[in-house]
């Protein structure tokens, strides 16, 4: 049996068993099961590629702006379908509106923590969110954790899938690197309230903040990442798999991470920020 027709046989839900022991009992690699990007029919790919490729542009643009602005470019959809499209891409206008975030109806919405929070120093508030990532035939899913003082990237992930397993893991992950912060800060996705983030922040004793309706500025910080990151890096290669976006995502974020001096941050790069200089020295 081929290594695609095992990983055919992954089931990631309704299943007892884990994705990790899946993936070790078909003896295939775990990250290639999430690599693998999520297939359309080529008409529907094109559109949604641009659809981003305008977004992230004009970030303050809805699905009515959006529809209004395709034909510039050649393409022609209802704003119906641009919207149905959006919320799958994790697409969200950064403006006051209608909060287009998709919820879980049972899943706790916690309070916003930030407001007129002085945020001074690492480690006092992270913040994650998740983008879309356009991949030949097909496109894949980015979500990051982001320490909010000092812009830095701490952890990222790639996945064909909005579960929330991916999250949780880049959670831990994070947490087992840098150790924890006092506050984490989403928006009220579904990802965020279900019970595996929930839980792992409340075990580890971390305060656990949501902005939702009106507060569109209050994730800005890792939009304008996102942002940078299509338009210097992600929009200039043909990706071609899950495995090449990963190695270009990884140069950009760790050129970003060590090289990139920030106004806000005194003209300092997000890793002399978060360790220092002494610290970031010796770990060169």
């Amino acid at each position: 049996m081929s290594p695609s027709e095992r990983r055919e046989m992954i089931r990631k839900e309704n299943t007892k068993l884990s994705l990790t022991r899946q993936c070790k009992l078909l003896k295939i690699s775990r990250s290639s099961i999430y690599y693998a990007p999520v297939g359309v029919n080529a008409e529907t790919l094109k559109l949604m590629h641009e659809i981003d490729r305008v977004f992230t542009k004009h970030p303050f643009f809805g699905s009515r702006q959006i529809t209004a602005y395709l034909p510039q470019s050649g393409f022609s959809a209802g704003r119906h379908r641009v919207r149905h499209l959006m919320n799958i891409m994790g697409l969200q206008a950064i403006y006051k509106g209608p909060n287009t975030i998709k919820k879980h109806p049972q899943h706790r919405i916690y309070p916003y923590l930030l407001r007129k929070l002085a945020i001074t120093r690492p480690n006092q508030v992270w913040c994650s969110d998740i983008t879309y990532i356009p991949v030949k035939n097909g496109f894949l899913y980015l979500v990051a954790i982001m320490d909010w003082a000092t812009r830095k990237v701490l952890t990222w992930r790639l996945s064909n899938t909005l579960d929330a397993s991916f999250c949780v893991e880049v959670l831990e992950e994070t947490i087992a690197r840098y150790g924890k912060p006092e506050i984490m800060n989403t928006d009220q996705g579904s990802q965020y309230t279900g019970a595996g983030w929930i839980t792992t922040l409340t075990k580890a004793d971390i305060k656990i903040s949501m902005h939702g309706r009106g507060r569109y500025l209050d994730n800005i910080f890792i939009k304008r990442v996102w942002r940078s990151l299509k338009q210097e890096a992600v929009y200039l290669h043909e990706i071609t798999d899950g495995f090449q976006a990963k190695w270009i995502i990884d140069n950009w974020i760790e050129s970003y991470n060590s090289e990139r001096p920030h106004t806000a941050l005194d003209k300092q790069t997000p890793d002399i920020a978060y360790f220092g200089k002494s610290e970031t020295r010796k770990a060169a």
